[in-house]
């Protein structure tokens, strides 16, 4: 496997990573091969532990008993960085030789490869001669579920004590060797609406003798996000989109409930703040009319991730003494959720985009059953996770 950082020190993380790739491989495809979902993940929090410790670290297992946390070196400085751990309910379309083992599971978003490069950047740093500070390693389960895993780290001491946080993901847009930045919003913060309708119901040729249910589900399926559009600033980049509809079965009959789900994206933090009481009171004034009762469980889901200037220097940073400096990526927002964004909310830090594409043919995307990865990307990505805990240090 190609490294394609080689050479670019320090001697110590070349001379680790020289001696242990093909550990390092092993250990992704053992995780990739047993995926584990949210909160499932015991056996990939065992072999966290098991490497950790046998590499002469301390680590404990977060009370829920899936996740890590384990600190190195010494000294009041200390910064965070992260991986996540969790697996997707999908079933692997891959055809590679240590595609997943387990029924309707799959690593679809790269955990395994960040769970790995966390733990190569672990011992890599394990082994320097010394460290200016301490480096809190968090090996975070849940990401995949809201509201995240990340706020059962973060109640389990995980940021005491840190300054800064960094962390990584996989992107299958980015070729190997280019890591994508970006100062301020990285990805949005996205809830989830679940509207439930019910009514007396009655035969389609008197409506007006009872409520007509599906009539307003179709109300608020169309008109919501119209009135959204009008009640927000379009420049936070606020997007309802409905993903499941359910009610009643015969043509001439008005059903007697309905449900509604969809999710709520925005990429900045102020109007993610106000959404909850403004769909509550759109909704309601939107059925009122109609005569339908309803019950609204709207469900928080994770702050956008918001990366401040300085981390993202000290972060930028990092990739150039990693990766050189031709490694620099541009990199856009994401409507997409992911619960780092709850450290931010308590500590600064930065986050990446990862390349794992291999320069050619096809680029696999995340959550599909045929998503893949280039392995150089594993120990790119560690020699990135060091050089940034380095420079944060410094």
């Amino acid at each position: 496997m190609g490294d394609v950082g080689s050479g670019r020190g320090p001697f110590w993380l070349d001379a680790w990573l020289e001696e242990n790739a093909a550990d390092v491989v092993a250990w992704r495809r053992h995780i990739h091969a047993n995926p584990e979902l949210s909160r499932r993940e015991f056996a990939t929090t065992e072999l966290v532990m098991k490497v950790l410790s046998t590499a002469g670290l301390k680590p404990w297992v977060l009370p829920g008993g899936t996740g890590v946390l384990c600190d190195i070196g010494e000294g009041p400085r200390c910064v965070a960085l992260r991986a996540d751990m969790d697996a997707l309910p999908l079933t692997e379309a891959t055809g590679l030789p240590y595609a997943s083992t387990v029924d309707g599971v799959a690593h679809a978003c790269g955990h395994d490869a960040h769970t790995t490069i966390l733990l190569a950047a672990a011992l890599a740093l394990n082994s320097a001669p010394e460290l200016p500070g301490r480096v809190r390693l968090i090996f975070q389960a849940a990401e995949e579920v809201m509201p995240g895993g990340a706020l059962d780290a973060i109640a389990a001491g995980a940021l005491n004590g840190v300054g800064r946080i960094f962390g990584l993901h996989c992107d299958p847009r980015l070729a190997v060797g280019k890591v994508g930045t970006r100062v301020g919003a990285l990805t949005s913060a996205a809830d989830l609406i679940e509207l439930r309708l019910t009514s007396p119901g009655g035969h389609t040729s008197r409506p007006h003798l009872t409520a007509d249910l599906v009539h307003a589900l179709g109300t608020v399926i169309t008109s919501l996000p119209s009135v959204l559009s009008r009640r927000v600033d379009p420049r936070s980049g606020t997007v309802l989109v409905w993903g499941a509809v359910h009610a009643g079965e015969a043509a001439n009959a008005v059903p007697q409930d309905g449900l509604l789900r969809g999710t709520l994206r925005t990429a900045d933090h102020e109007v993610w703040s106000a959404l909850e009481p403004l769909v509550a009171a759109s909704v309601e004034s939107l059925l009122a009319p109609t005569g339908v009762g309803f019950q609204l469980d709207y469900r928080r889901g994770v702050p956008p991730v918001v990366s401040d200037p300085l981390s993202t220097d000290v972060l930028r940073a990092g990739v150039e003494a990693a990766l050189g400096e031709d490694s620099h990526a541009a990199t856009e927002q994401s409507s997409g959720g992911e619960d780092f964004g709850w450290y931010l909310e308590h500590v600064p830090g930065a986050f990446a985009r990862l390349g794992v594409w291999p320069g050619e043919g096809p680029m696999r995307d995340l959550h599909q059953p045929t998503f893949e990865l280039d392995e150089r990307a594993l120990l790119a990505g560690a020699r990135v996770m060091v050089h940034t805990a380095l420079a944060a240090l410094a």
